[in-house]
């Protein structure tokens, strides 16, 4: 047979073999043989727990731990067994009972006590503790750490198959400290057995040597007392260091190497305790009536290690690993890696971090991923990877986006809640909020009562929905921004795999990278899709020919793709329009003026005021009767203009006449002249 199959069948043939101990008697030399065994079995376990790195290194200690209890258990009931019918029960339980305790019932009785409460008091009680707040803290964490997980993951930082085996740990962790929870009450109730089961054997060992036997009082205690309290020793043994190893292994941390390795280097990793203890221990013997020799021994003996402490250092360190150290602390590309900034975060308070967490329901972390294919499908941009975590400092229910590491949008989600949106949401209960997107009324209400408020007729958003929503509209408000120079250089590797010529005509001959990203930026800043590369690069090239102004450039492009502008804009095949007066446009036209960031109207503050004032007050009107109009203006003009009007109005987009060309219908909503707004045909 070979060695495998014999470990598969060795356990199940154990545990099968101390069930039939529990039942069948067993000579006294095989006793012997299996008391030797578990007390060698037991100091085996310490010592592996004591060896052992990590917690989980030791996975098999809950299960090994009930076996170890359930064979003690088998031997006791083979050693009353043995006791009360013939008075003996092997070499080693008779060793104890006589020479270990002298042969003193009193004696015996009280090293038994004292082993008892050492075990059940004060270890077993302590381990218990331990294991069920570790429980309790490893399954609250999970969550957290599912989370940094998938984050990594969706960052790239780790492959499938280590977030595999990431996960797998994180489950195995907490499985083995809920098995720990469990096992530590095994060893509780052994204690208790123990004292049962000796309590039992004194009373029944003395009861059949008087009245079974006919012998005296003296000589029943001296026969099956004695004995009874060496089986009680015999099995305290083995329990004891089973419970020292339960408490090692729950109140282990993970380190770099065994227990023993890192007590001895950290106590001894300081010289100043080491000297305060051995000359607090040496000025003891100035006390009248202590023996001075244990004392001066004791202090000596920690002078002389922290004297060899402080030289270690100087000796133990080799000069090739410190050298080989040194530039793995001081590299430059380290520290880089250090400094790295996540283009786009995404922060949860701890209370909020359910929704990333798919076996609670979580489903955010798939949504953002659904957000990036949606985001690179509308606008052509690859978004990076979102960095999503937890921030323990966030206020609770709190959610926090970050572009660069910097907080620029925060909103609410509260745990167990629903998102109700509409107008008729007072008869709900619930914490009145607005929509982070568009500002709308809206309350948080118990999840359960989201078929209600659908009835009444509210919208209700899921709180990852809610997230994602913000999420979306916080990327596609700063795109420009997300836009980088190695993803303008991926876009364009893309290109160039089916249109070569298009690309090597544009760069780098006409335009540098770093161009084409400023025209792409700014594409993107006016919220205009750059999906068709294709035609956008043709159109830059063209015009990059003749000129590289970057209004020149954002205004090929936008001819180039034509409809795509206006579209957006178009309401039942209508695009209605806010234009300028003639007379005032050709003002604006003549006091045009270049600039750092491209050419600015230089008019005087009165007449800027008017216009951005009729503006608005047309935009205000248009859409108080469901109107979306953008505002036209001469070709020349509109980079100048939405300089004019973005900071002011910044939903008012700006567009050529040219732009319009083979649009269905215009419809003016108003004309702006230079001191007042004339209301255009309805």
């Amino acid at each position: 047979m070979s060695l495998k199959r014999l470990t598969q069948l060795g356990v199940p043939v154990g545990i099968v073999f101390i069930v039939v101990m529990l039942v069948i008697p067993l000579p006294a030399v095989v006793l012997d043989l299996l008391i030797a065994m578990n007390i060698t079995g037991a100091l085996l376990i310490l010592l592996t727990a004591m060896f052992v790195v990590r917690p989980l290194d030791f996975a098999s200690f809950p299960a090994i731990l009930l076996v170890m209890t359930l064979f003690r258990l088998a031997l006791n009931v083979s050693a009353t067994r043995l006791v009360l019918t013939d008075g003996y029960a092997g070499k080693v339980i008779d060793t104890f009972g006589h020479f270990v305790v002298g042969g003193s019932l009193i004696v015996g009785l009280i090293i038994f006590a004292i082993l008892l409460v050492i075990q059940f008091v004060v270890i077993t009680n302590g381990a218990g503790r331990v294991a069920e707040v570790g429980a309790r803290f490893t399954l609250d964490a999970m969550p957290g750490k599912q989370m940094a997980i998938d984050a990594d993951l969706n960052s790239g930082l780790i492959d499938e198959d280590q977030a595999r085996k990431r996960r797998s740990e994180v489950h195995a962790e907490a499985d083995f400290y809920g098995a720990m929870d469990g096992a530590s009450k095994f060893v509780k109730g052994d204690a208790i057995a123990a004292i049962i089961i000796t309590l039992v054997n004194l009373v029944g060992g003395f009861a059949v040597g008087m009245v079974q036997r006919g012998l005296s009082p003296s000589e029943s205690v001296t026969t099956y007392s004695l004995l009874s309290v060496g089986d009680g020793l015999v099995s305290q043994i083995p329990a004891l260091l089973l419970s020292v190893a339960t408490g090692l292994v729950v109140t282990r941390s993970a380190g770099d190497s065994d227990m023993g390795s890192d007590i001895i280097r950290q106590i001894t990793a300081n010289q100043l305790p080491m000297r305060i203890a051995g000359f607090a221990g040496m000025a003891l013997c100035l006390i009248p009536g202590l023996p001075k020799i244990p004392f001066l021994l004791a202090g000596g003996a920690l002078l002389l290690l922290s004297a060899r402490v402080q030289d270690e250092p100087d000796t133990a360190v080799d000069p090739a690993e410190a050298a080989a150290l040194m530039p793995a602390v001081e590299r430059p590309d380290q520290l880089a890696e250090d400094i790295q900034v996540d283009p786009l975060g995404l922060e949860l308070s701890a209370d909020i971090i359910d929704l990333v967490d798919p076996q609670s329901g979580g489903d955010l972390l798939e949504r953002v991923k659904a957000l990036r294919r949606k985001v690179a499908t509308e606008l052509g941009v690859v978004l990076p990877l979102v960095r999503t975590r937890d921030n323990l400092d966030l206020p609770s229910r709190t959610y926090v986006i970050k572009l660069f590491d910097i907080e620029v949008a925060r909103g609410e989600a509260p745990a167990n809640t629903v998102l109700a949106i509409g107008d008729f949401l007072g008869s709900l209960p619930g914490e009145p909020t607005q929509e982070p997107v568009f500002g709308l009324e809206a309350k948080w209400i118990p999840s359960e009562l989201r078929h209600q408020a659908e009835l009444s007729g509210a919208t209700v958003v899921d709180r990852s929905a809610v997230i994602t929503t913000h999420l979306a509209e916080i990327v596609t408000r700063h795109a420009a921004r997300l836009l980088g120079r190695e993803d303008v250089r991926m876009l364009t590797d893309v290109v160039k795999r089916s249109h070569p010529n298009v690309v090597e005509e544009l760069t780098p001959v006409h335009l540098s990278l770093g161009e084409v990203q400023r025209v792409l930026q700014t594409l993107l800043d006016e919220e205009i899709s750059i999906r068709n590369l294709v035609r956008i690069y043709e159109a830059l090239s063209l015009r990059a020919q003749t000129t590289k102004d970057l209004d020149a450039l954002v205004d090929a492009a936008r001819q180039a793709l034509g409809p795509a502008v206006v579209a957006p804009h178009v309401q039942d095949g209508v695009v209605h329009v806010i234009s300028f007066d003639p007379q005032f446009e050709q003002r604006m036209l003549e006091s045009m003026r270049p600039g750092e960031q491209g050419s600015v109207i230089v008019l005087d503050p009165v007449s800027l005021q008017a216009v951005v004032g009729g503006l608005a007050q047309l935009l205000v009107e248009a859409e108080n009767r469901n109107i979306r109009p953008v505002l036209v203006c001469a070709p020349q003009l509109r980079a100048a203009v939405r300089r004019l009007v973005r900071p002011a109005i910044e939903r008012l987009h700006v567009l050529s006449y040219a732009e319009l060309t083979g649009t269905a219908q215009v419809r003016s909503a108003g004309v702006v002249t230079g001191d007042r707004a004339m209301e255009g045909v309805r």
